[in-house]
């Protein structure tokens, strides 16, 4: 099935602000096309996703397509990261996504706003349960991947473990793969951070694509090959 690119792009939203509902008609987005036509690898995030602060072709989502293409593999990767989504925000707008088409490969990227609004664990656990009991219940149900992540360190060590429990516990319950945190070798570091510290600048991007690549290019490959069945 043809899968229409709806992504949301809201320009000077933070990490913090909500965003905006999506509309009901795909906008018009110049960096990616309005129909695949080759398999879909869909991006669910926040605007750690989307590329908050870049220009489109410095996304880690760009790069990871750059990968895909290089390796010669057939897959789209279309960026659904909305600035300022919570895992809320995420559960209430996946049937909207999933309406599209089927993907062939989902990665989920939530969370990281919930921490920032310090929201109780249980709840994001839920939201994110929620999420992937809903891409389960899809045939054929794609592959699915679940991003780690870190709360900041100063909202304590209690909250810190069991926030980032959530992420690999949820990905085993949904038989899901688990991607280490996202961010990993990029937060923390002011050189590869814009100056809120918060989001990857160009060279952090690149580092991230390269995060998501260990995890998602043996998954792409072994989907070309045609052995899902042993994913």
């Amino acid at each position: 099935m043809a899968y229409r690119v709806l992504v949301v792009a809201v320009a000077g939203m933070t990490a913090c602000d909500r965003p905006v509902p999506p509309a009901p008609a795909a906008p018009k987005d110049s960096s990616v096309p309005p129909v695949a036509s080759s398999p879909v690898v869909l991006l669910i995030g926040t605007s750690l996703t989307r590329g908050y602060g870049l220009d489109s072709v410095d996304a880690w989502a760009t790069h990871v397509q750059q990968k895909v293409d290089s390796n010669g593999l057939t897959f789209q990767v279309v960026n659904a990261g909305v600035s300022g989504e919570t895992s809320a925000d995420a559960r209430h707008r996946i049937d909207w996504l999933l309406s599209q088409g089927v993907p062939a490969v989902v990665m989920v990227e939530t969370g990281a706003n919930d921490a920032l609004r310090l929201q109780p664990v249980d709840s994001i656990r839920a939201n994110l349960d929620a999420i992937l009991r809903r891409l389960d219940s899809i045939q054929p149900r794609p592959v699915i991947v679940v991003a780690g992540m870190e709360a900041l360190p100063n909202f304590g060590p209690e909250y810190g473990a069991t926030f980032r429990a959530i992420f690999p516990a949820a990905a085993r319950a949904h038989h899901a793969v688990y991607l280490p945190f996202l961010l990993a070798g990029v937060a923390g570091v002011d050189s590869l951070n814009q100056a809120d510290g918060i989001h990857p600048n160009a060279a952090g991007s690149r580092r991230v694509a390269d995060n998501v690549w260990h995890t998602l290019g043996p998954i792409l490959d072994s989907l070309q090959r045609g052995s899902h069945g042993h994913l």
